[in-house]
């Protein structure tokens, strides 16, 4: 078999040992055509179709292709070329379009790296001046805050450097600076109530200015959020915790610490208002707000008999309000009120602290809507107890509301009476208790039985007496009035006319208007007058009095008082009448006490006077009296209450 040997040629030979058709497909794309015919068969027209592939059909038979026509094949091959140059057209485009954008882009690129450098320098400059205005605010707030400090510290230095500025010589020393200073502060915290939580609230805002402005110098956060982090850190002392760097650190626990102490600085104030508020209250320094209530001035041993009856007083119309003003401690009145262990049956006991004689304390007390004003006597000398009991009757006249309330004073010197009564005109009632009891006692030792009695009707426990008014009885004679009451019993007048009460008037004693008519009944809701019952008129036949009989008294104490005893004794008593006085008084000083009182005991007619020494508490003492040829009446003693 031959072997050949193939010839070396270029591409170019090549190409053009090709067919014409082969050189055409070469040099230009082929642009495939297809046409479709009747039927689903597809087929291919190129210029070489035996190269391409066909889409066979299994059930039919390939179709031969007709002959193209020239102007076919003309239309065919200008296609072909307009579709060759506007793809080498948009090429070119592209290309000219992706030359511009790189263009673009690098002048951009440039541009960038301009921008960047010149930004890269401006902040550098921007930090630079942030740095230095941090510097400034931090040392501005390390000078505003210690320059305080040591302006107090050479405060004084001041005085003598002005002294040396004006070359005068002054002897007499000026008050330091400081000194004055603190008098200025004193002065403002005492006079005006609100000083303290004014200076504690400036403190507060000049920690939160102080505090941010120095978060601001040492740390990256801006001025606004420098201040409200100044806020917290003050607040709460706990939220610095998340802070970062040193000095940040050391300003966050400066802040809190400063917070802390204001917050208790704050705390102390609140808790000593409110002791304040507590002491005020449990004191009695507060106002009373009520009226139509009684008011007792003073504090004596009779104000527990006195309540108890007030309130056995009360009792029908469910209680009242009865208010103490006396000068002793709220807490101690209370506690000794409540030592007395009896019912107040619905009376409420409101105490206060206070002088009577002080115009303020009595406005504490509502003075001018009290419905009845008592002033106690104190337990001091007698002529002291009627002088403040006076001083208390000029300050209830000093009142300029007034007073609505009737007033009853106790005296302990019946002399003393009428200045009061001078002073504080119709409206005061005096009660002069040591010369009542006094009488009371003479009275109940020569008639037994009669303390019961006057025990019954001058307390509130059974009847008791009452004025009233009764504009229905106008007119009416006495007598005819004693029989208008049921269920009490008149034994007098009040006049309007004078203002004086007429025990036992006559009979034919006519009412007048604004009359008011005294009662004994068991309460003041318990009577009323009726009709006038029928009286049948009969003779009574008329009583003689009993024949009086020497009496033997034994007179156990000594009284300042005692004289006017005496003479009631000389007017009650049968001659030749015998009273013993027994006490620890020298007989001596005895007589000299009873002349220099007034008492002319060369003038006694009914009544003779034996003395004995010796003290009635001591049996043997007692024993050595003959007790047994006394009467019953002197089983009364009497204990020196001067």
């Amino acid at each position: 078999m031959p072997i050949h040997t193939p010839r070396r040629t270029s591409l170019f030979q090549r190409s053009k040992t090709l067919p014409t058709n082969s050189y055409r497909r070469f040099t230009s794309p082929v642009i495939p055509t297809f046409r479709y015919d009747d039927g689903d068969t597809v087929s291919y027209d190129g210029d070489d179709s035996s190269n391409l592939p066909t889409v066979p059909n299994p059930e039919e038979k390939p179709v031969p292709v007709p002959s193209q026509s020239p102007s076919q094949r003309i239309t065919r091959l200008w296609t072909q070329f307009s579709l060759t140059h506007c793809l080498k057209f948009i090429c070119s485009c592209s290309f000219t379009y992706v030359m511009f954008l790189r263009s673009k882009v690098s002048r951009l690129e440039a541009e960038n790296i301009i921008l960047l450098t010149r930004c890269n320098s401006s902040s550098d400059n921007n930090e630079m001046e942030e740095t230095n205005s941090r510097a400034v605010v931090f040392f501005s707030v390390i000078i505003t805050f210690v320059l305080p400090f040591l302006l107090y510290m050479y405060l004084d230095d001041l005085s003598h450097v002005k002294n040396l500025l004006r070359r005068t010589n002054q002897k007499k020393e000026d008050v330091p600076l400081k000194k004055r200073l603190a008098y200025s502060l004193d002065v403002c915290f005492s006079v005006y109530p609100y000083a303290k939580l004014l200076a504690l609230l400036l403190a507060t805002v000049v920690l939160i200015v102080y505090g941010g402005l120095a978060l601001y110098a040492v740390s990256d956060c801006g001025v606004d959020e420098a201040l409200w982090l100044s806020w917290t850190f003050v607040a709460d002392s706990g939220s610095h915790a998340d802070r970062v760097g040193v000095g940040a650190r050391i300003v966050s626990v400066a802040i809190s610490a400063g917070g802390m102490l204001i917050f208790a600085t704050m705390l102390g104030l609140i808790s000593d208002a409110i002791s304040k508020m507590v002491d005020s209250l449990r004191k009695g320094k507060s106002e009373v707000l009520e009226s139509n209530h009684i008011l007792i001035l003073g504090w004596s041993d009779k104000l527990g008999s006195l309540l108890k009856q007030l309130a056995i007083a009360n009792k029908s119309i469910g209680g009242g309000v009865v208010v103490v003003l006396a000068e002793r401690d709220k807490e101690e009145m209370e506690t000794d009120i409540a030592k007395f262990e009896f019912d107040l049956m619905g009376t409420s006991v409101i105490c206060r602290s206070g002088s009577p004689l002080i115009l303020a304390d009595l406005k504490k007390v509502s003075v001018s809507n009290a419905r009845a004003i008592i002033v106690l006597g104190s337990d001091e000398n007698a002529d002291q107890s009627d002088a403040r009991a006076l001083r208390v009757v000029l300050s209830l006249t000093g009142v300029k509301e007034g007073w609505k309330g009737h007033v009853v004073v106790e005296m302990c010197d019946l002399d003393n009476e009428p200045l009061v009564k001078l002073v504080g005109g119709e409206r005061i009632e005096t009660v002069v208790a040591h010369d009542v009891i006094g009488r009371l006692m003479i009275q109940c030792a020569l008639q037994p039985g009669l303390a019961q009695i006057w025990e019954d009707i001058l307390g509130f426990e059974n009847a008791e007496f009452y004025i009233k008014k009764w504009p229905q009885l106008d007119g009416y004679c006495f007598e005819d009035v004693l029989i208008s009451f049921p269920n009490a019993i008149p034994c007098g007048v009040k006049v309007a006319a004078d203002g004086k009460i007429v025990l036992n008037p006559s009979d034919d004693y006519v009412l007048k208007e604004g009359d008011e008519i005294l009662v004994i009944a068991e309460d003041d809701d318990t009577y009323a007058p009726g009709s006038l019952p029928e009286v049948r008129m009969c003779h009574f036949p008329k009583m003689q009095d009993p024949p009086k009989y020497p009496e033997k008294i034994l007179f156990c104490g000594w009284r300042r008082d005692i004289d006017d005893m005496i003479k009631v004794l000389e007017a009650l008593l049968a001659p030749g009448s015998e009273l013993w006085m027994f006490n620890e008084v020298p007989d001596q000083e005895r007589e000299k006490k009873l002349t220099d009182a007034g008492l002319n005991i060369s003038k006694l007619v009914n009544i003779k006077l034996v003395h004995r020494q010796g003290n009635a508490v001591i049996r043997r003492h007692l024993e050595s009296l003959p007790l047994e040829t006394f009467d019953s009446v002197s089983c009364y003693f009497l204990i020196d209450v001067a």
